[in-house]
């Protein structure tokens, strides 16, 4: 029977083609060439910008390889004329291994809203289902591009990755950054209320012990605006920006004003001789459900259904779903086997488990940051991305694929990336902790026995 005999059949036995269930495939908008080339067109966010300052290669597989260095700036030694060449390897090498860091996630389009997408009511109807499905696949792209940013973040300001592996063991990646080169200020020499706090000589330090350490340039500084107030306000920078000092006096003036701060950043870099002078105030947020109830002013260990992300000295914010309210506590420990968070005090209204949600909103640099780094060293970047193979068809980068439920009827839309930022020379980096953050000091009323803390260096400068 060929199709146009069908059709008289079902039309003879009064069965209306056009409500037969016909999936996606019939929808112009969710064709996955059309999907796929969305994802294509709107790439990362143009605020993200710490995994867009390195390249990227692929690997050969999942486990990733390289070598990182320490040092550099040999040089050939003296030989005798018909002598032979001796033999020379890298000094300060280190061969990484890690698996692959793997992200993804899904989106469902039911069927009401699929025959949206069709046309089957008035125009209007049709271009609402049209800006819903741009938005919700512009949200899915960004969301898995701000994974990879908080990874390059944690990478730079931190030293560490952990992340989930198969088997849903967790992996910590430590990237050897020395520890001389991850230093804490002591609180007399915090930036913001340290009475004998030395801005210039603490980046000067940093300076001179990159270029010591590997003969690179620190030509990188990446921090937020919390940071950039306490530059703004130091008498010393400020004084020396006087037009009778080093400056002309355009600290405040008009032109390139931040936003927030209101001072022309730029004049602050060229006075630390730093060519790329960055402030970064992006942000992502982690949200998480209730497993348990949470009585209000008597409980403290707030139970989740997943617990990664969430960091010790950030604000837990309760969201009660009905009510339409919220209110904040700072987080003062993990247990990461018990799935769950501890707050400095509970909580004064109570919430409900599978009903009410968590959220904490974190920068990617944190506010008691000031990362430098040297992006070259012999004229070689000092971190880059690897991008890993995923699927059965081997994809490299970010992925977009479609599947459709038949009941109930509906489609998936599902995106995909896999690699891991890798840092090439450890050197090169310098971390410096310039203050204490509230969350920090809340950190210190309740001792307990899960939180983990990464280990710095304490300087007087």
């Amino acid at each position: 029977m060929d199709k146009q005999e069908l059709l008289k059949l079902m039309n003879e036995l009064g069965i209306d083609v056009n409500q037969l269930a016909r999936g996606s495939s019939d929808i112009p908008d969710l064709k996955l060439s059309v999907i796929q080339e969305f994802m294509s067109t709107f790439m990362s966010p143009p605020e993200l910008v710490l995994s867009k300052l390195f390249g990227s290669s692929d690997s050969p597989s999942s486990s990733i390889k390289w070598e990182s260095q320490r040092g550099g700036r040999g040089m050939t030694p003296f030989v005798a004329p018909g002598s032979p060449a001796p033999t020379t390897a890298p000094f300060g090498f280190a061969k990484h291994e890690a698996e692959a860091a793997y992200w993804k996630e899904k989106m469902y389009f039911d069927e009401e809203f699929l025959n949206n997408l069709r046309k089957p009511g008035t125009e209007a109807t049709y271009h609402d289902a049209q800006s819903k499905v741009a938005t919700n696949l512009a949200s899915l792209s960004a969301r898995s591009d701000r994974r990879l940013e908080w990874m390059f973040s944690q990478m730079l300001t931190g030293g560490t990755i952990t992340y989930e592996v198969q088997g849903g063991y967790k992996n910590t990646l430590d990237y050897q950054i020395p520890s001389e080169h991850r230093v804490s200020l002591t609180s007399s020499y915090y930036w913001d209320t340290g009475g004998s706090r030395n801005i210039m000589k603490d980046i000067q330090d940093a300076k001179i012990l990159v270029n010591r350490a590997c003969g690179g340039k620190i030509d990188y500084a990446i921090f937020n605006s919390q940071v950039l107030k306490h530059l703004a306000n130091d008498t010393t920078i400020r004084q020396l920006l006087q037009k009778n000092y080093f400056g002309d006096g355009d600290l405040f003036s008009k032109g390139n004003l931040h936003d927030l701060i209101g001072v022309n950043a730029r004049v602050i870099g060229n006075l630390l001789d730093i060519d790329n002078f960055m402030i970064y105030d992006q942000m992502y947020e982690i949200r998480a459900w209730l497993t348990a109830a949470v009585t209000g002013a008597s409980t403290t260990w707030i139970s989740l259904d997943k617990i990664e992300d969430f960091s010790v000295g950030e604000k837990l914010r309760f969201n009660d779903q009905s009510a339409g309210t919220y209110e904040e506590r700072y987080i003062i420990s993990i247990d990461v086997e018990g799935g769950r968070v501890q707050v400095a005090y509970p909580p004064a209204s109570s919430y409900k488990a599978s009903e009410d949600f968590v959220t904490m909103t974190k920068p990617f640099i944190p506010d008691d940051k000031f990362i430098m780094f040297a992006s070259k060293v012999d004229g070689q970047p000092i971190a880059g991305y690897k991008r890993a193979p995923f699927g059965l068809e081997r994809h490299y980068g970010k992925y977009t694929d479609k599947k459709t439920e038949w009941d109930p009827e509906g489609l998936w839309v599902r995106v995909q990336d896999k690699g891991l930022p890798v840092l090439l020379q450890r050197d090169a980096v310098y971390i410096l902790d310039v203050t204490a953050t509230t969350g920090q000091s809340a950190t210190t009323t309740t001792t307990t026995t899960t939180t983990t803390t990464s280990s710095t260096t304490t300087t007087t400068a």
